[in-house]
């Protein structure tokens, strides 16, 4: 998938905000390195800091979609001004695509592409991540 094709999938994600707070919709569309996109769009709450940006949510589909490794990402909004995701979606973003590509685009279809170690150059990591556990079903012998 290039990186405009994603682009196109985050603009039409942010159709879906849920902005009546700020009015600064944004979407986000997130592909996996299995090929598959997880979108997803903010979602404002009136209490402000509960609210969730985008990259978030569509980051949040991915790992419950079971995915786990992220190849590029695109965020878009409306306006002229391409936009980059907060502080906190970069340390989320980093913890599942360190090299991540993003896509930096504006309402326009008009985009920059940068990777995220220019955006969090010292990201915060506990590398090597512990062991996976396994979950077991209510029930279940030990």
């Amino acid at each position: 998938m290039t990186h405009k094709e994603l682009l196109a999938r985050a603009m039409a994600a942010r159709a879906h905000a849920y902005a009546p707070y700020s009015r600064f919709a944004v979407g986000a569309a997130l592909l996996t390195r299995s090929g598959k996109v997880f979108t997803g769009c903010n979602v404002e709450n009136a209490c402000y800091n509960l609210g969730i940006c985008a990259e978030r949510v569509a980051v949040a589909s991915a790992v419950a979609a079971g995915e786990r490794e992220f190849d590029m990402i695109a965020v878009a909004a409306g306006g002229t001004r391409k936009i980059s995701p907060c502080g906190a979606c970069r340390q989320v973003l980093a913890e599942f695509g360190p090299q991540l590509k993003l896509v930096l685009g504006d309402g326009h279809g008009r985009s920059k592409l940068v990777g995220l170690p220019r955006l969090l150059p010292m990201a915060f990591s506990l590398r090597p991540p512990l062991p996976k556990r396994r979950v077991r079903p209510p029930g279940a012998a030990e």
